[in-house]
């Protein structure tokens, strides 16, 4: 299988931006794990809100990274990085 692509949108690269570092570290764990395989794993689940999208989520302790998985172009868009209480509205 070849090795996805993680981009980040603009709200996500924000979020990245003004993150910890000990966070941003954390985060770049995440995105590697993304590279590998972003549909299986402890910390992945299929959001069902859009069936149209293949939206997931990846979670960092009380945070949840929001992404969208693009087979064709073997890209993974980083949709939304924010605390569980926040990451799921307009989702």
């Amino acid at each position: 299988m070849a090795r996805f692509k993680v981009e980040l949108s603009s709200k996500a690269r924000k979020f990245y931006e003004v993150c910890s570092e000990d966070f941003a570290k954390r985060l770049d764990d995440c995105f590697q794990q993304l590279e590998r395989d972003p549909y299986y794993g402890p910390n992945i689940k299929r959001l069902k809100t859009r069936p149209q999208a293949l939206l997931y989520r990846y979670r960092i302790g009380e945070f949840r990274v929001i992404y969208e998985v693009f087979k064709k172009e073997i890209v993974v868009l980083i949709v939304k990085i924010a605390s569980r209480g926040d990451v799921y509205k307009g989702v």
